[in-house]
């Protein structure tokens, strides 16, 4: 039985007559992408390379690159036009913008060579089989190196694809005379040796796999310029003095103690200098400590050494100031000496109405007893007074003896 063609598959083959278009069709519609930017080696390095034919692929698609090393298995990180089949392409300004921000010069960053083809399941077998025997050449250069007795240290070695170089990284803390070496190596692995000396930090990129924060080694997933760190910047973000708490895996301090270090210093110009004299709304006092991110700042106040956290934006001129104890304490002496007044105003009111509530209460016979008891007393008073007055002793004094007699 013979198959005919339906119509209605026959204009789905007519892109015109359709919504969208196949993956096929939109691939092929695409301009392929005049340079590509690569990431090759087991430091992680970056290039960006011409392509040596129409070459269509996607980010994270293994390639076949030539490079200043020889041929080598890359990784595509992106492309640099608009239009190159990968709805991540950047432009080569935005790239080369990131390389500057990156480290500059000092990012490891390669123009000299050429993207040759997508690679193929031969080319990653090929490699498969390369890094599976690194264990075995890693213990072949260990043995010569103790062969020739040379004082060095092997991190890793690194074979390429094409096989036109062998890597050995490795470290030392005096320079090594490794000529003999290299003829050793070059005679057992047949090949061109390239000695590469690391420090701590390009060990760990080596080597290292997993941080304490649980995520990869920064220096192994993007981390291109490694930097020293200064025990200044975690003293300034108040972080633990404790070598073994702020170390990462090649045991020196943490890469990360960078990333904020420029945030710490343009907050930290913000805040006055400790034993600083400033003013706040409460008066003028003397900073103790400043916290950084919060932008607080520990006042100790003039008047009564009370310790108040003050925001930066509240500081002014301790000379200017106000002074609410002035204020304060004007009122409160007024109402002191009123409340006084009013408390003796009111006693002697008492007394009065006091006395005479108790001279109406009296009957009689107890003002004529007050007036009997008064007479005698009104009596000996008057002759004080005149003996102190010593007029005429002898007249004065008969008189008033009969006067008083009679």
């Amino acid at each position: 039985m013979s198959i005919f063609p339906l119509p209605v598959f026959e204009q789905d083959e007519d892109p015109s007559n359709r919504d969208a278009l196949t993956l096929e069709e939109q691939l092929e519609a695409l301009e392929a992408p005049t340079t590509m930017v690569v990431r090759f080696g087991a430091m992680l390095e970056v290039g960006e390379y011409k392509q040596a034919g129409e070459i269509r692929a996607g980010c994270g698609s293994k390639l076949v690159a030539r490079t200043h090393r020889g041929t080598e298995l890359v990784d595509l990180l992106t492309t640099t036009c608009s239009n190159a089949g990968c709805g991540k392409s950047i432009s080569r300004s935005e790239m080369l913008e990131y390389i500057d921000n990156s480290g500059g010069k000092k990012f490891p960053f390669h123009t000299n060579g050429r993207v040759l083809r997508i690679a193929t399941a031969e080319d990653l077998g090929r490699m498969s089989v390369l890094k599976g025997g690194v264990r075995d050449h890693k213990k072949i250069v260990k043995k010569l190196v103790e062969e020739h007795q040379l004082s060095m240290k092997i991190v890793d070695v690194e074979p390429i694809l094409g096989e036109e170089l062998f890597t050995v990284y490795y470290q030392a803390e005096d320079r090594v005379d490794f000529r003999s070496l290299v003829q050793a190596l070059a005679k057992e692995f047949k090949t061109r040796i390239e000695m590469r000396q690391v420090g701590s930090r390009d060990e760990a990129r080596l080597v290292g796999d997993y941080e304490k924060c649980g995520q990869h080694c920064c220096c192994k997933s993007f981390l291109k310029v490694l930097s020293p760190v200064s025990m200044r910047a975690a003293k300034q973000q108040k972080q633990t003095l404790d070598p073994k708490k702020i170390s990462g895996r090649c045991g020196r301090l943490m890469c990360c103690l960078r990333y904020e270090d420029q945030t710490y210093r343009e907050l930290k110009k913000n805040l006055p200098h400790r034993k600083t004299r400033v003013g706040t709304a409460e008066g003028p006092g003397v900073v103790l400590d400043g916290k950084i991110l919060t932008q607080l700042v520990l006042v100790a106040l003039e008047h009564d050494n009370r310790q108040i956290a003050v925001p930066v934006e509240e500081l002014s001129d301790p000379e200017t100031c106000p002074r609410p104890w002035e204020e304060i304490e004007k009122p409160v002496y007024e109402k002191k000496e009123n409340k006084n007044k009013n408390k003796k105003s009111r006693r002697r009111r008492g007394n009065k109405s006091s006395a005479k509530q108790v001279a109406q209460n009296k009957g009689p016979t107890q003002t004529q007893e007050s007036t009997e008891a008064s007479g005698p007393k009104k009596k000996k008073r008057r002759r004080r007074r005149r003996r102190r007055k010593g007029g005429n002793s002898g007249s004065n004094s008969e008189g008033g003896g009969s006067e008083s007699t009679g």
